[in-house]
């Protein structure tokens, strides 16, 4: 289940969240990510312990880093040409930012491993929620011990394609085509955070382990921020993240 909470100004997972791990979607009201501090604000302002911050470069990519050895004499990394990263090292806190585009986490709990996505419409149309859960597998994860979280996205109901991306799409995935496509004003529209779901689903991942967000970004002013609503190259983002606590 998502839950909202009021306090942190966040939405969490109930299937990732414990005493263990920590995860959540940030909302508006904690301002643009783009700016550093205000992130780095957040975790110190919690007293949430950490020593390490991974942001990634989020190149529209299917490209999956694996964090094993981290030097931690800084404690911010950028991942050069990365949309995903995996990792099982304690008080790192694994970032990804998005204003439309689909965050993804998925933990390993009998492992120990965390990892976090982010799919626009490219990563989805290459299946990166297959590439995650397949880059987890050959760590040694059983897909039935996985459990994962979809953040917040734009909805089908804001996201139109033109009729190219709707073949391109409809070519890789004609057997989701009835769920994923809607036909409206005369444009395709497209659920890419219920396309996401669908693969982790394919991949072999429980439907009752993955929580999957409801809203939409751009139909949600009050809480989230959007590309499409902003209709500018400078926009701000949100921060969805996951760190191994203990």
């Amino acid at each position: 289940m998502i839950v909202y909470n009021s306090d942190l100004k966040i939405f969490c997972s109930t299937q990732i969240n414990d005493g263990k791990f920590f995860s959540g979607f940030s909302t508006s009201d904690l301002g643009d990510a783009r700016n550093l501090n205000i992130v780095t604000n957040f975790f110190n302002q919690q007293n949430i312990p950490f020593t390490k911050l991974i942001y990634l470069e989020q190149i529209h990519s299917i490209n999956v880093e694996i964090l094993e050895n981290i030097k931690t004499e800084n404690n911010l990394e950028i991942l050069k040409d990365s949309d995903g990263v995996i990792t099982n090292n304690l008080k790192t806190i694994l970032i990804v930012r998005n204003a439309d585009c689909v965050p993804l986490i998925i933990t390993d709990k009998t492992r120990g491993y965390i990892g976090i996505s982010h799919q626009g419409w490219r990563g989805s149309l290459k299946n990166m929620s297959e590439k995650m859960v397949n880059t987890f597998l050959n760590l040694g994860s059983k897909v039935e011990y996985l459990t994962g979280a979809i953040g917040p996205a734009i909805g089908a109901c804001c996201y139109d394609v033109d009729d190219d991306h709707y073949y391109e799409f409809l070519e890789q995935f004609e057997e989701f085509s009835e769920k994923i496509f809607m036909r409206k004003k005369g444009r395709w529209h497209i659920n890419l955070a219920l396309l996401n779901y669908l693969q982790l689903v394919k991949s072999g991942v429980s439907k009752k382990n993955i929580d999957f967000f409801p809203f939409c970004t751009k139909c949600d002013s009050k809480r989230f921020f959007s590309r499409r609503r902003a209709k500018s190259k400078d926009f701000p983002e949100m921060f969805n993240f996951i760190i191994k606590i203990k």
